[in-house]
């Protein structure tokens, strides 16, 4: 499970130019799916993105998390995190799990990061989805389990 998390002002989600995800000061977060990816990989990643401690405080350091600040999650999909491009010039995507695990570990990831009573909205999985955001800082990290 990889995930590319994007410090944001705000931050929304369009499909067929309808907005079904909207957030503001928090994560933007992509997640890719891989085949040997599991529930408890994902509880581990839900636990340092929860933790992830990039907000500033008040002498202006990154030493707050997501909860600290009140913040929002805005959670999508993206099977693209695990293209290979090491041979030729079109990317394989044959690192990203099947539709049918993917979608089962992104719809747990994002209810365990609920759990943490956190606001979170989400992309429409598997959907051609347009993505808008205000970076802060900016600030992005990637986190996989390996």
């Amino acid at each position: 499970m990889k995930l590319v998390i994007q410090r944001v002002k705000n931050a929304k989600v369009k499909v067929e130019d309808k907005v079904v995800g909207k957030i503001n000061h928090g994560f933007l977060v992509l997640l890719g799916v891989t085949h040997n990816d599991t529930k408890e990989i994902a509880d581990y990643l839900v636990n340092k993105l929860c933790k992830l401690r990039v907000f500033a405080d008040e002498n202006d350091k990154m030493n707050l998390n997501i909860k600290d600040v009140k913040g929002e999650l805005l959670i999508v999909s993206q099977f693209t995190l695990y293209a290979d491009c090491m041979q030729g010039n079109r990317p394989s995507f044959t690192n990203a799990a099947k539709p049918e695990k993917a979608n089962e570990l992104y719809e747990y990831f994002c209810s365990e990061c609920e759990k943490q009573d956190i606001r979170l909205q989400k992309g429409i999985f598997g959907a051609d989805m347009k993505v808008e955001l205000t970076n802060d800082g900016p600030v992005t990290i990637i986190i996989e389990n390996k």
